[in-house]
């Protein structure tokens, strides 16, 4: 199983002399390699906790997260770091590419650590095909401000699968776009999810494009349930 979560709560202190507040408790799920699963619920639900979490970005006040076999409490600062940068990718709702690179600089950028000349050559053919397969190959030399809002969040993706990864954590990533471009990029992930065999976790409130994911959870009051289809 690629990723666990076993009795899971989250809370954070409150004001002095308060008791601490509750964000999400008692969450137990599974995402097997290859799967997807979106997460939707109103502002406020912890979606972007329980993705915090996923992505070993904060830790459970109790419970355990597993991903790839590994319990990430039990990780050093290193170790996070590293499955953050390989087993991970990220995908955001605004696409915070860098203004001063190119398309192809910014998605070699979390390559930069732990490679060597062999592997730079390799990381920078993988770059060129998957701007291609995204239909961004004429635009590789062109800077962010060159390109469309669509465009950059193509790019995005591409940057987020670089580095191989099993699981992609996509925040709302249609939600700065306009219709046509967030169907398009629906599409497009749901295609890399088949072609590159990466697990995908999505949140988002546009229920059209959750209604797509293999599993549909609804985060509400901090508990998770399957929501009705």
């Amino acid at each position: 199983m690629l990723l666990e979560f076993q009795g899971v709560t989250k809370h954070y202190g409150g004001p002095a002399g308060q008791p601490p507040v509750p964000v999400l408790s008692d969450l137990s799920f599974q995402l097997a390699e290859g799967a997807t699963m979106a997460i939707v619920g109103p502002s406020g639900s912890g979606k972007s906790t329980l993705l915090n979490l996923i992505g070993a970005l904060d830790t459970p006040s109790t419970g355990s997260v597993r991903l790839d076999g590994r319990d990430l409490a039990q990780c050093n600062d290193a170790a996070l770091a590293e499955i953050r940068n390989r087993t991970l990718g990220f995908i955001f709702q605004s696409h915070h590419l860098l203004p001063q690179l190119t398309l192809l600089e910014n998605v070699l950028v979390p390559t930069l650590a732990n490679r060597g000349p062999v592997d730079a050559a390799a990381f920078e053919a993988r770059a060129r095909k998957l701007l291609q397969r995204v239909g961004l190959e004429a635009r590789l030399g062109h800077r962010p401000g060159q390109l469309s809002g669509g465009e950059c969040q193509r790019v995005a993706v591409v940057r987020a699968l670089i580095n191989h990864p099993k699981l992609l954590l996509a925040d709302e990533p249609t939600g700065a776009l306009d219709q046509r471009n967030a169907e398009a990029l629906a599409k497009l992930l749901l295609e890399l999810n088949r072609e590159e065999k990466v697990a995908v976790v999505l949140v988002t409130h546009w229920r059209e494009l959750a209604d797509r994911m293999g599993t549909v959870y609804e985060l509400h009051e901090g508990r998770l349930r399957p929501a009705r289809r």
